[in-house]
């Protein structure tokens, strides 16, 4: 497309900044177009470096040579004058780009719920809310009956590793070994079917260790 059209207008990039050259910067910070002296007293160097008047006027600047705007950065110190607490808060506006996170509107639902009286629907089923989770969230995988069996003894879920099957079992012993229950050995039986379990499990292809 051409640059010119038929109005003479110039619509590209280089004319715009041609026109308006200010605001162009140098590799160094360097204002470009500055015509301006260094504000600092006695100097005469051009005062090509912008900085800061105060925190309160961060659009305002003064403008330096290089030399002094290092100075002046050195020196300036945005939270002059404020307290921790004013710090704190500043900092912490600053973490989210002073955009506050705001809570989440209550649905429908929530809203209903919270007339009766209810903070979370499952209090409706009190106990039962949790009793029985599912046998497996990825659902039932096929395993071998004795590996079924197996991980029922052990109160595991089908898609665990063996590290983690083997920290019930290892729950399970200590719960049921006779030497953790006073000499009791009303369990024995379970502590057995526990053993067996666990060597069913501990050999097998069908669970990651």
């Amino acid at each position: 497309m051409s640059k010119s059209d038929p109005f003479g207008f110039d619509m590209s990039v280089s004319s715009s900044k041609k026109k308006n050259p200010r605001g162009r910067r140098g590799m160094s910070g360097a204002s470009e177009t500055s015509t301006r002296q260094c504000e600092h007293e006695g100097c005469t160097e051009p005062g090509k470096y912008r900085a800061p008047k105060s925190p309160d006027s961060l659009d305002e600047y003064f403008w330096f040579c290089q030399k002094h705007a290092r100075e002046y950065n050195l020196k300036w110190n945005f939270f002059n004058g404020q307290s921790e607490e004013e710090m704190a808060r500043r900092m912490d506006k600053d973490r989210v780009w002073d955009r506050e996170t705001k809570p989440f509107k209550k649905s429908t639902e929530e809203r209903a719920w919270a007339r009766l009286g209810v903070d979370d629907p499952h209090q409706v089923l009190g106990e039962n809310a949790t009793r029985n989770p599912g046998k497996s969230i990825t659902g039932t995988r096929r395993l071998p009956p004795t590996e079924r069996r197996a991980i029922e003894i052990l109160e595991a879920k089908d898609h665990w590793t063996k590290p983690e099957i083997r920290k019930s079992y290892k729950a399970l012993i200590k719960v049921l070994h006779p030497d953790m229950n006073g000499g009791d050995r009303s369990d024995e039986e379970k502590l057995q079917e526990v053993v067996w379990a666990w060597d069913q499990i501990k050999d097998s292809r069908n669970f990651k260790g």
